[in-house]
């Protein structure tokens, strides 16, 4: 962890990163309750939303659209992923160098671990690797913190999310993406264990407005940094309405009561 090296991804240290890998880890199935969004360019037209502080995408989407977003769009350029398809242990090709993301004009790399699988070994060698690589092209690192393997009965057990959080720190990521553990005071504990390392909560599957902003606001009261989305925005009709109302809570600390009134949703 690198003071300031994550600064090209926040405002005031707090982030809301939109994350777009989807059609690699999950398949095109995502975006079948909004359609258009199968088209990368309503993803990178929503980029620009003042909320968004980072888009996260991969290789290819990057190269085919970045050139024309460069100046309203900050880049994470998520290096690694594996299909829905591969059904082995859980592991994550990496699919895009460091320096080849750099030289795109990307602000910071992500990067996907998982803790707990048989393939961890092999997974933290690839994430020093570009960990120390982003460091030397001056690039923010994002660890997308996820505990899984055949090993772990319970992926989101409180002291599981800890752990991945910790991990992020002990590697050297800037910024922690984990999964809510289920409560304020778990939540608190990943923070803890992250030391300096800011933690942001994985946006998951789609939920209602209601029930999404309130899960933000725990995250965020017990000391998370932000958040990173994809389904919880993407899948709605009105996505601009919930990056308003994330905006409010988020950056402007204002309760879900007065997100949804501000957003009008």
């Amino acid at each position: 962890m690198k003071p300031g090296a994550d600064s090209a991804i926040t405002r005031n240290g707090k982030s809301i990163i939109l994350a777009y890998d989807h059609g690699l880890e999950h398949g095109p199935s995502d975006f079948d309750p909004v359609p258009e969004t199968a088209d990368p360019e309503v993803l990178w037209d929503l980029a620009t939303h003042s909320a968004v502080t980072a888009f996260a995408v991969q290789k290819g989407v990057a190269e085919a659209y970045y050139p024309s977003y460069e100046d309203d769009v900050s880049l994470l350029a998520k290096l690694n992923g594996t299909s829905n398809l591969w059904m082995g242990e859980p592991d994550s090709a990496v699919n895009w160098t460091v320096e080849n993301a750099a030289d795109l004009g990307a602000d910071a790399i992500g990067f996907t671990l998982y803790g707990g699988s048989n393939h961890e070994v092999e997974m933290q060698e690839e994430f020093r690797d570009a960990q120390e690589a982003a460091r030397e092209n001056d690039m923010g690192v994002v660890m997308w913190s996820y505990p899984r393997g055949q090993g772990l009965k319970n992926d989101k057990k409180p002291g599981t999310i800890a752990y991945a959080a910790r991990l992020a720190l002990e590697l050297g990521a800037d910024i922690a993406k984990v999964k809510y553990p289920g409560s304020e005071d778990a939540m608190q504990q990943a923070v803890r264990a992250a030391g300096p390392t800011s933690v942001v909560m994985s946006g998951g599957s789609k939920a209602s407005d209601r029930d999404f902003l309130e899960t933000v606001e725990s995250a965020m009261n017990a000391g998370a940094q932000g958040l990173a989305v994809g389904r919880n925005v993407f899948q709605r009709e009105d996505p601009e309405g919930i990056l308003d109302a994330l905006e409010q809570v988020i950056f402007e600390e204002t309760t879900t009561d007065e997100a949804l009134e501000t957003a009008g949703l």
